[in-house]
């Protein structure tokens, strides 16, 4: 019998320890995905300028009386000029410069349309930009794939894996649908849809955490008594599995993570709302990163 319960009690012991491995994996292997996201052609660290247009046109390229002077060396001034009726933007290429719309060389192209899903990609060499609209402001947000963060950025410091902060939580839905006010680092806010509110409990005390969607995910913008401290001032993100009918979801903080602009000036990042700002410490996820 004390053999039998021996075997069952080190078996146990094992499926634990063998349990918190397999977590530390899933973290590890997480936090690598981060940073190949971050240093992706989409990602955050190879963004090198955002430019506002203005209504009527502006004259682009490098040189010093260009409107918009993209920070590519050797590029002509006055290459062209973008002209934005309404939220209409249109690219004009008034000289033989190999710019690309969508790979292929264009000398006029309607670069942002607002019925458009998708905005055209606009290439030169080891550069790309396209058109982004933020309320009634339309920016290029420019890129240079051979930008020096990409390679500076060897990793994102985190606080150690913790699973006190990996904790169930129960989305409590609206009777109506709710919308709630998200202001971003513009000062611009706006009413995002917020399918409810999330309940979660640590060390026996209860929060609670505004959730917005994002595609087929929960998103949170939250801050905590770490922000401004050892995490990054303007709040932390963090996604979540959209719960079922029991409404029950995980909230791994030790999955969250820095907003864009953390790594560089030219993201529009949104703040966490006032209810969102927690008054503990989560100490879990990422660390304040990078110098903006």
């Amino acid at each position: 019998m004390r053999i039998a319960v021996s075997i069952f009690l080190s078996l146990f012991l094992v499926s634990g320890l063998y349990a918190q491995h397999s977590y530390h994996e899933t973290i590890q292997a997480w936090k690598a995905d981060r940073l190949k996201e971050l240093k992706s052609e989409n990602g955050w660290l190879n963004l090198a300028g955002l430019f506002w247009l203005n209504a009527g046109k502006q004259e682009f390229g490098s040189g010093g009386a260009d409107a918009i002077r993209f920070p590519i060396p050797s590029f002509p001034s006055a290459v062209g000029y973008y002209e934005r009726k309404g939220d209409v933007v249109t690219q004009v290429i008034t000289k033989k410069v190999a710019i690309k719309v969508n790979g292929a060389e264009q000398q006029q192209a309607i670069v942002f349309h607002p019925d458009s899903t998708i905005q055209p990609l606009i290439s030169f060499a080891a550069y790309r930009w396209n058109l982004i609209k933020r309320e009634d402001k339309i920016g290029i947000r420019f890129r240079n794939l051979k930008h020096p963060a990409i390679a500076a950025l060897k990793e994102i410091p985190c606080f150690p894996i913790d699973t006190n902060f990996r904790v169930m939580a129960k989305l409590i839905r609206p009777l109506l649908q709710k919308s709630i006010p998200v202001e971003n680092v513009l000062g611009q806010t706006t009413m995002q849809l917020s399918p409810g509110k999330l309940y979660f409990s640590i060390q026996n005390i209860q929060y609670t955490l505004d959730a917005l969607l994002e595609g087929d995910k929960l998103f949170i913008v939250f801050g905590d008594a770490t922000s401004g401290k050892t995490s990054y001032p303007a709040g932390r993100f963090l996604y979540a599995v959209m719960p079922g009918e029991d409404g029950l979801t995980i909230l791994d903080f030790n999955q969250s993570f820095n907003p864009p602009c953390a790594f560089t000036p030219y993201a529009t990042c949104p703040l966490p709302p006032k209810q969102n700002i927690l008054p503990l410490a989560i100490t879990a996820g990422e660390k304040k990163a990078g110098n903006h």
